[in-house]
């Protein structure tokens, strides 16, 4: 079988040390090539799992980076993405939440 590309959505917390600190959270959209979800699935939570450490930012402080949730691994909406085209989708009804979690919305 041939391996296919899907798309595996992530999300991580970082926090620190330094005691005015905000937690910041990043969300990340990984390409995996894979024979079938589960592989894809158990090759997301690989890469999920390796991203976990912590580190010294440029003031001293630890960063500590926490895997919190793999949100979705789905196959991508293209099968042959040699020339491009589109890779992931979701749907949504709270447009005004979206707004306030998306801040390049801001005008």
């Amino acid at each position: 079988m041939a391996k296919q590309p899907y798309i595996a959505i992530t999300l991580f917390e970082f926090t620190s040390d330094a005691a005015d600190y905000v937690p910041l959270y990043r969300e990340d959209t990984t390409l995996i090539y894979a024979e079938s979800e589960e592989e894809a699935r158990e090759l997301a939570e690989k890469n999920f799992r390796s991203d976990e450490g912590a580190y010294k930012n440029e003031a001293g402080n630890t960063i500590t980076v926490t895997p919190t949730a793999i949100i979705d691994v789905t196959a991508s909406l293209t099968d042959d993405l040699s020339e491009g085209g589109d890779l992931y989708s979701r749907h949504f009804r709270d447009f005004e939440a979206y707004s306030r979690w998306e801040t390049l919305l801001d005008d």
